[in-house]
């Protein structure tokens, strides 16, 4: 029998040797292939169940609860201004001084011509009683006689009129003292001494003064929400709070005090009016606020981020992360969202741990490992829930 040479011998066993490595190895690329791949990192929290208030959020303007401009009601020379611009006054307190002297001078006048006329009518009522005599003898003419009592009458009623002459002119000389019609703060001083002031002249004003406690926010909420208010007003469970955006001080103590008798038909909302205590005068007239309405109270409710429920065309759902690290997709069906957080009906319980973030790597039962929001592997597994029996 003839051999082929060493060299082809060679090649022919070269061929061999790779066809058994293969055979020997060929089933190991496809068992890889079937291991389970890494988990998913995901961010994940618990829900709750909770008390949840229903709420409003809206922007709002603090105004004054009452602003008055204060003017002269008589005309005169302004003698002396007993504020400073920014005082706070309260009702009474004297703000400015006119030239009393012209009124004083009327008011002297009205009461000597009072006493004239004072005079004047006890004469002519001694005279009708002195005529009244020689009447009831015949002694004069029943038409010299009723003279007589006529002029006493006049003379009465014009003694009537003096007076009101000179009470009138004491409130003349009571309006040369300009005195605060209401607890507020003043404003800038538009009058200096020595200016001429007119009555109630519509150009000219002395100061303005504005209410600042208790203080008024109007702000406007969606018509939608009008029923639910009236209803959380008439059982009186309505409350509103006020949060300063500059300084976040916040006043949860508010009163709805007014809801508008029209919706505005361009904006589809309905302006309210809420008072505030303001006794730190934290709120300033014309400043932004938010307000937030609470009309009542979610009890027990199951509370979830909101970024936990993802939108689909079959609906509202949430990943539930399971005991063994696996997730499950579940359809929920929200009631409303408070805040950063969603109110749920129905799909999860209490005390089960949801995906917040990284869903959308996800696939029902993939396995997926909790991380912190640094991306940091977390250190404690969290309370999940058990996988569901199919």
């Amino acid at each position: 029998m003839n051999l082929p040479p060493a060299s082809d011998h060679s090649r022919l066993l070269v061929p061999l040797l790779l066809a058994a490595t293969l055979l020997a190895t060929g089933c190991r690329p496809a068992q890889a292939a079937a291991g389970d791949p890494p988990p998913v990192p995901v961010q994940v929290a618990t829900a709750l169940r909770q008390d949840v208030p229903r709420r409003l959020e809206s922007v709002g303007t603090v105004q004054a609860l009452r602003t008055v401009t204060v003017k002269s009601q008589v005309d005169g020379v302004v003698a002396r201004l007993h504020f400073k611009e920014g005082d706070e006054v309260r009702t009474g307190d004297l703000l400015v001084t006119l030239d009393r002297r012209p009124f004083e001078n009327a008011l002297r006048q009205a009461q000597a011509t009072l006493a004239t006329a004072r005079a004047q009518a006890e004469e002519a009522v001694v005279d009708a009683d002195r005529y009244s005599h020689l009447d009831q003898q015949a002694a004069i003419s029943k038409e010299a006689y009723t003279q007589y009592l006529t002029m006493a009458e006049t003379a009465k009623a014009d003694v009537q009129s003096k007076e009101a002459a000179v009470a009138n002119a004491e409130l003349q000389l009571g309006y040369t003292e300009i005195r605060a019609p209401i607890t507020g703060r003043t404003g800038q001083r538009l009058l200096h001494e020595g200016a001429l002031v007119k009555a109630n002249d519509n150009a000219f004003s002395l100061v303005t003064i504005n209410q600042l406690a208790p203080v008024a926010i109007t702000y406007a909420v969606p018509e939608g929400a009008l029923d639910e208010i009236r209803a959380a007003q008439a059982r009186g469970q309505v409350t509103v709070t006020a949060i300063d955006r500059t300084s976040g001080v916040q006043q949860g103590n508010g009163s709805l005090e007014f809801i508008d008798n029209t919706v505005d038909a361009t904006t589809g909302m309905i302006t309210l009016k809420a008072v505030f205590p303001n006794t730190g005068e934290t709120f300033w007239p014309g400043r932004f606020v938010y307000v937030s309405t609470q009309t009542g109270m979610d009890r027990g409710a199951v509370v979830v981020p909101t970024t936990a429920v993802q939108n689909s065309q079959y609906g509202s759902t949430v990943y539930v992360f399971l005991s063994d690290h696996r997730v499950e997709l579940r359809q929920v069906r929200t009631v409303r969202s408070e805040g950063d957080n969603t109110l749920l009906a129905s799909g999860v319980e209490a005390g089960e741990v949801v995906v917040t973030d990284g869903q959308l790597r996800l696939l029902p039962g993939v396995k997926a490992e909790p991380r912190a929001a640094s991306g940091a592997p977390l250190p404690d597994a969290p309370a999940v829930a058990a996988p569901a029996k199919s």
